[in-house]
């Protein structure tokens, strides 16, 4: 919850960011690389750990959690049914969701595992859980650190992990990795980034990493 404090303080400068010259085109990337993901989903969808709900009013997701207050405001007001709540405690019924959307999430929360329980806990047998991260073999998660270092009050907060242990962590907690689809493959230093298609498969050069994981059909 130490956490959730920053984006509570800091939440219209988290959603401006994405009318920037870096935030637009880096936002618009990945939603291109998650929307053919998520569509392998049957609704209906949940994002945990919502934010100011840009991606899911982007993607057609309709509810959303958040343990910071203020960003839920944002999100509400784009048309997300919206709870304040944490990714290790999700206030749903079992099977309630087809299809589960973490942006980034995983690299602000106490427990990532714990967060995939739940999330295998709430996703129904046919859905798929699809997962945006910044992992740690990618050139953007040194600069992001980097700029941790220098006192960015995001980046200063986040973890970044590599593709094994959120492989690992994905099979502890019931699912297989299905796809993956990579975008980012610019400079994170620019000053602008473009839109880019997304491409089918992982790069660790890539800056944004969209992953689509089913649950196990044994497990």
């Amino acid at each position: 919850m130490a956490r959730a404090s920053v984006f509570e303080r800091y939440a219209a400068r988290y959603d401006a960011w994405y009318e920037g010259p870096v935030g637009r085109g880096a936002f618009r990337s990945e939603v291109r690389a998650l929307a053919p993901l998520l569509a392998q989903c049957p609704p209906p969808y949940l994002e945990v750990g919502v934010g100011s709900g840009r991606f899911a009013q982007a993607l057609g997701i309709g509810f959303g959690i958040d343990p910071a207050w203020e960003p839920l405001r944002l999100a509400a007001a784009r048309g997300i049914q919206v709870a304040q709540a944490v990714g290790e405690r999700l206030p749903f019924r079992n099977e309630a969701f087809g299809g589960i959307l973490l942006v980034v999430t995983l690299c602000f929360v106490d427990d990532p595992l714990w967060v995939l329980r739940e999330a295998r806990r709430v996703l129904r047998p046919d859905g798929g859980l699809v997962l945006g991260m910044i992992l740690a073999e990618s050139p953007w998660a040194a600069h992001d650190r980097e700029k941790g270092r220098q006192g960015h009050p995001f980046y200063s907060i986040a973890r970044f992990y590599p593709r094994a242990e959120l492989e690992g962590w994905l099979a502890q907690a019931g699912f297989r990795v299905v796809a993956y689809r990579s975008t980012l493959f610019q400079d994170p230093g620019a000053s602008e980034i473009r839109e880019e298609e997304g491409r089918p498969g992982f790069y660790p050069e890539a800056g944004f990493t969209g992953i689509l994981a089913q649950p196990h059909p044994s497990l």
